[in-house]
């Protein structure tokens, strides 16, 4: 435990320090030398001001926190209901040819289609509203999800599924005790993937006719020709992306206890 103790030390030690070089070079090349001009990158100081403004008065039709909260929200939902239709899916494919024969061909003519080439034919079924976002990061943390289930399945050792229908397991059981242990690790593997998808589609499904969101301050800010506030944006879709990570994270290290010291890091 000691030595876990001392190795996050020095992981957090680490980071705060890369924080700290990464500060003082910005401030150096945008401030002191001038390197960097104002105009293309911020300073640390108008970065700042433009911080203060956006929780003081608000930006974008509503402050930081709103907007925040907001981009939470769609990725919640879009995530969730991608879970919770990727990872059995995946799962019966990996444990059943029947269904991996039936439902792999429409599967793979989809997977290769970019969830932004979505965006067109949200909008025209859900118009401009939350539900085009939700189904755009839905279809963004789908494909991850059923992938590492499938594959999870398929690692597991085929002793183990030996032994489980020699002792009559069957149905939810086999489920249960069998295909989501034996394929946690992928799962979360694809979980992982899916939560950075759908951070990375949101900001672009918000870019188009969000009235809240973080890729809403972006694209105001990118019209208003704000850099300060673009780079405000960028901090906090990073920060909520590696929160979020995080969080998984430790649900992972607890429904894996045997794995702990390797997850959530």
């Amino acid at each position: 435990m000691a030595w876990l103790i001392g190795r996050k030390a020095r992981q957090v030690g680490v980071g705060l320090g890369t924080v700290l070089i990464v500060a003082v070079l910005w401030h150096l090349s945008t401030g002191v030398f001038g390197w960097i001009s104002p105009a293309r990158f911020p300073r640390p100081d108008e970065a700042l001001k433009a911080f203060q403004f956006i929780q003081a008065e608000g930006y974008g039709n509503g402050r930081l926190l709103q907007h925040v909260l907001h981009s939470l929200m769609l990725v919640a939902k879009g995530f969730a209901v991608a879970v919770a239709v990727g990872v059995p899916l995946g799962l019966l494919m990996g444990y059943s040819r029947r269904a991996e024969a039936f439902l792999n061909p429409a599967f793979l003519l989809l997977r290769p289609i970019p969830p932004l080439a979505w965006i067109p034919l949200a909008i025209v079924w859900l118009g401009l509203d939350d539900g085009s976002k939700i189904l755009v990061i839905f279809v963004a943390a789908f494909v991850p999800s059923v992938i590492n289930s499938y594959t999870g399945v398929r690692n597991i050792e085929t002793p183990m599924m030996e032994a489980a229908q020699m002792l009559g397991v069957k149905g939810w059981r086999l489920v249960r005790e069998v295909l989501v242990p034996g394929s946690l690790p992928m799962i979360f593997t694809g979980l992982r993937l899916s939560l950075q998808a759908s951070w990375t589609t949101l900001v672009a499904a918000e870019l188009i006719g969000a009235l809240y969101g973080l890729g809403s301050i972006l694209n105001q800010a990118a019209q208003d020709i704000y850099p300060a506030m673009i780079l405000v944006a960028m901090v906090c879709v990073g920060v909520c992306g590696a929160s979020t990570t995080w969080l998984l994270g430790q649900v992972e290290a607890r429904a894996m206890p045997w794995r702990k010291g390797r997850v959530a890091e």
